[in-house]
């Protein structure tokens, strides 16, 4: 009896567990397909926004600088959203958005130097 009743438990807890990770990878399976839908949209926008040498600038600059890519692509879809581009983005335009991208977002690197004042020979000079 004890057997049966330890198979049984056995049993519940396999399809718990069983039921817990379907419901994880259906989790995982439906963030996949937000994502794609996503990018879908993204690349949609984008295609309906540059034309075909910016598109391929784009591309290029997403396989050395993904990071700066990514920010003009946001800059791109939030200008159109908002209608503020007048027609498709050749290559010269998308290089002047990447120039004002890069001015915003330029990193300034500053030096300061602490010196240290240890045993400074001009403040013992009491001849």
């Amino acid at each position: 009896m004890a057997d049966e009743e330890l198979e049984a438990i056995r049993r519940q807890r396999m399809a718990q567990l069983q039921e817990k990770h379907g419901n994880s990878s259906n989790d995982q399976q439906g963030q996949q397909e937000a994502k794609q839908r996503e990018n879908d949209i993204r690349n949609t926008i984008l295609a309906q926004v540059l034309d075909q040498s910016a598109r391929a600038r784009l591309s290029n600059l997403a396989l050395v600088k993904p990071e700066k890519a990514k920010a003009v692509e946001n800059y791109l879809i939030q200008m159109a959203q908002f209608g503020q581009l007048g027609g498709k983005i050749s290559e010269s335009g998308l290089i002047e958005i990447l120039e004002k991208v890069s001015q915003q977002t330029e990193k300034k690197t500053t030096v300061k130097f602490n010196r240290r004042r240890v045993m400074d020979s001009d403040e013992d000079d009491d001849d």
